[in-house]
């Protein structure tokens, strides 16, 4: 409860207004309540996310008891108008002085607690504020993890002095209460009445009073309803002299005190989330970038062949590569590979495959032998369940055109007079030591085209949760023979972007097209 007690009453972030808020949908000064006799207007004052009365944007609005104030966006931060008559417990009569030191402490807290802070400062703030307000002679916060639990973050002493949890000896029995609960303890003496008995390793430490308040914030509700509470934490504070700071209105200071501390709390957790996540999702596109950078431009040609291929990862980074490279001074290799595995650990273990291809691939002009030499490499720093499916073939100026599959989807070479599926090779690579591997040669003539796709394109789901399948790619390209390597590539990228009408994908789609033009200026036809 904040009370009114001023003609024109300041909210917003800044630490200088009369009620400070600390989110990121309240303007610096967000709104005002001007007090005109016996009514309150409230004006907005250009805020950025507006101010809303029972779920109507106002400009200016002539309050009423039971108005419910809403600063920003849908599940920001809520404010209840009333018209108590009955004395407030911050009220700031005379008789009650104490209660406007009590007050006076709290604000210069929560306008401190006001600057953003990081979660540290603002644990630090929150626990010698409280011992300030309090004169308490210790004090700890506690917050709950994500499932629940109560964690130990800070103490503190008089003096700013930081104590560590093992040293912090107290029962554990009255926070755990207060979190479960989220009801206030107040005990001016627990040698009276019958704490003793259940407190008597506090007792024996010389602890005479404790003061324990739930952590609280507002959870988004429906509309224009207040929505939900939830405690995510306790703010402890005791001492070794009897306290006669339980009193009603010192109770509900301390609790008005926990509720800013707890919104200034998880402001800046959220916030320490928030900046995690971004240094994150900013190292993901540096390792986008980077392996975008570690692929070949997407399209190639030469005198006997043209090529495109395109990779589209399903997260940021993805599993799948191709590459290519000339063999010698007439050869062209080419690759496709899809390791196991989604996001950074896939990138990684894809760039470890594609630099033993280009490593391995100029040492031989036997597909199958250059495909046991990266095995060999990848099983030589094993890791446990990783392995990557890959095929590479050679196609040379007169067509002939040799691979050897690993695990991969079977490449569909399309012909004049009919298609043909690949699939002599051998099982994947990185995974057995003992495997072996063989190639095949297929002669290509002038306007064959060689189609290799990761799991990605063929396991493509469409809303219906369909699979595309290998009779999709193949009716999607059997009409192919003789068209240039990208106007294919586009073909089967269309049919399976229109299958799968928007729907998610859980892999990569990685897709390379080859077409064999002929031989080369000089070159003899086979």
């Amino acid at each position: 409860m904040v009370r009114l007690d001023r003609d024109l009453f300041l909210i917003g972030r800044r630490g200088t207004a009369d009620l400070p808020l600390n989110s990121a949908d309240v303007s610096r000064e967000h709104a005002e309540i001007v007090r005109d006799g016996d009514c309150y207007r409230l004006r907005d004052r250009g805020s950025r996310y507006g101010t809303f009365v029972n779920g109507d944007q106002v400009t200016e609005h002539t309050l009423a008891a039971g108005d419910t104030i809403r600063l920003g966006r849908v599940g920001s931060v809520e404010l209840v108008f009333s018209l108590d008559a009955e004395p407030s417990a911050l009220r700031s009569s005379a008789s009650e002085a104490g209660d406007l030191r009590q007050m006076a402490a709290i604000l210069s807290g929560l306008r401190a607690l006001g600057s953003g802070r990081v979660l540290d400062e603002v644990l630090t703030l929150v626990m010698d504020s409280a011992i300030e307000v309090t004169k308490a002679e210790r004090g700890f916060v506690m917050l709950a993890d994500q499932e629940g639990v109560l964690e130990f973050k800070i103490a503190r002493a008089r003096g700013g002095v930081t104590l560590s949890g093992k040293s912090f000896t107290t029962s554990e029995k009255i926070p755990r209460e207060v979190f479960s609960t989220g009801v206030s303890r107040m005990v001016a003496d627990l040698l009276e009445g019958d704490f003793a008995g259940d407190h008597g390793g506090t007792i024996a430490i010389g602890i005479r009073h404790v003061q324990c308040v739930p952590l609280r914030v507002s959870e988004p509700g429906a509309g224009s309803e207040m929505g939900t509470t939830k405690v995510i934490g306790v703010l402890y504070l005791d001492g070794r002299e009897r306290s006669t700071m339980t009193s009603g209105s010192a109770a509900a200071s301390l609790e008005a005190f926990a509720t800013q501390a707890a919104l200034a709390i998880e402001s800046a957790r959220l916030y320490a989330e928030s900046a995690e996540k971004a240094r994150s999702d900013r190292d993901l596109r540096i390792a986008a970038d980077i392996q975008r950078a570690l692929l070949p431009e997407p399209r190639h040609e030469r005198s006997t062949c043209d090529l495109a291929a395109v990779s589209l990862p399903s997260r940021t980074v993805g599993g799948d590569f191709f590459d290519y490279l000339d063999l010698n001074e007439s050869d062209f290799g080419f690759a496709l590979g899809d390791v196991s595995g989604k996001g950074p650990p896939a990138a990684l273990l894809a760039a470890v495959v594609q630099s033993n291809f280009a490593a391995q691939a100029p040492v031989s002009s036997d597909p199958a032998d250059t495909m046991a030499r990266i095995n060999k490499a990848l099983l030589r720093r094993a890791i446990d369940a990783r392995f990557s499916t890959m095929c590479y073939g050679v196609v040379s100026p007169d067509g002939n055109f040799s691979y050897c599959n690993a695990g991969q989807e079977p490449p569909l070479v399309i012909q004049r007079d009919g298609v043909r599926w690949l699939e002599t090779g051998g099982p994947v690579v990185g995974l057995i030591s003992t495997a072996t591997y063989e190639y095949e040669t297929v002669l290509l003539a002038p306007g064959d085209i060689v189609v290799i796709v990761s799991d990605g394109v063929t396991e493509a789901r469409s809303v219906e949760n369909d699979e595309f399948g290998r009779d999709r790619l193949l009716d999607a390209v059997r009409h192919c023979h003789g068209l240039k390597s990208e106007a294919v590539l586009d073909l089967l990228l269309s049919a399976v972007n229109r299958f799968a009408a928007g729907a998610p994908q859980a892999d990569d789609i990685t897709i390379l097209v080859l077409r064999y033009k002929g031989p080369g200026p000089g070159q003899p036809a086979s």
